[in-house]
């Protein structure tokens, strides 16, 4: 079926039908916001309770304030932290100069003496540093050597039996 211009021209203008089917678009056009501007406000408000659902927690509290209170945690350990590790270097450097390496050996300085009661005594830190304390017993006396030890050495000679000990204090763990 075929409308013919004339006909309508009878009627109305052409330009009149224009505005008229114009009118009518932008009245459907209107209607479709309304409903999608309703549609809209719908879900935001589902979605704001959702929201809030997923922000309080079973203990009330909500996801904001855990994470302040987190952060504030957060903040108090890393001071605690600080102030630890500044307490455990000053105990590393006391740990390293003090005496933590000991060693003792036992020998028979001479063969008339029935058991091992010579001794040599190692003290030493984790430099090396510190002190060898040797024991010579005979029969008749038994005598003591103090010599001071840098770095694993002595300025002072030293017996077999007392470079032996030094040695083995030397091996121990370092820190």
């Amino acid at each position: 079926m075929e409308i013919s211009w004339a006909i309508l021209e009878n009627i109305m203008p052409l330009l009149w039908w224009g505005i008229s089917a114009l009118a009518i678009l932008l009245a459907i056009t209107f209607l479709i916001q309304i409903l999608l501007y309703r549609r809209l406000n719908r879900r935001m408000k589902r979605f704001e309770s959702s929201s809030l659902i997923l922000q309080t927690f079973m203990s009330g509290h909500k996801l904001d304030t855990l994470l302040q209170e987190c952060i504030q945690k957060l903040t108090h350990q890393e001071q605690e932290f600080n102030k630890i590790n500044t307490k455990l270097s000053q105990v590393e450097a006391k740990l390293r100069v003090g005496v933590d390496r000991v060693e003792l050996l036992r020998f028979r300085a001479f063969e008339n003496v029935g058991s091992d009661l010579s001794f040599a005594f190692a003290l030493l830190n984790q430099e090396g540093n510190g002190v060898v304390l040797s024991s010579i017993h005979n029969r008749e006396e038994s005598r003591v050597y103090a010599k001071p030890i840098t770095e694993g050495m002595s300025t002072y000679s030293l017996t077999g039996e007392e470079k032996e000990v030094i040695d083995r204090a030397m091996r121990g763990q370092k820190i």
